[in-house]
């Protein structure tokens, strides 16, 4: 049986979060860097780390949209996992100069994104929405 869209708050804005992250990343990874303060010209490799993130959100929220009950809950653990593994990648990469210093909200938008995602998870998984 295919699942749906979720029905709590929470786990509707982090599936439509995920298609929209994960279509513009990938789409239009360019476009995706540059708007959350990438520099392409020092890291022109920065296109195809943005459609490997696409493709992970995009399978994400797909995984939720289509399944439902035990599989569903599985697929929120894991979208948790990789939230809290960019809040992790987020703290390393600022602290190891990974990451510019500049514009100034990026070091901090890369952990909180992260948090966010992974407390969205955690939200619909805690109301029950398989």
């Amino acid at each position: 049986m295919i699942g749906a869209v979720p029905k709590s708050l929470p786990g509707r804005t982090l599936v439509g979060v995920r298609f929209v992250l994960g279509l513009s990343s990938w789409l239009t990874p360019r476009v995706f860097m540059r708007a959350i303060g990438m520099d392409l010209e020092s890291n022109p490799q920065a296109g195809y780390m943005a459609r490997l993130f696409g493709i992970r959100d995009l399978t994400l929220g797909l995984g939720l949209v289509s399944t439902h009950g035990d599989a569903r809950r599985l697929w929120w653990r894991l979208g948790m996992l990789c939230d809290l593994g960019d809040l992790v990648s987020g703290v390393l990469s600022a602290r190891h100069g990974e990451v510019p210093s500049k514009p100034r909200f990026l070091r901090p938008m890369l952990v909180v994104a992260g948090a966010i995602g992974a407390s969205l998870g955690a939200a619909a998984l805690l109301s029950d929405d398989v």
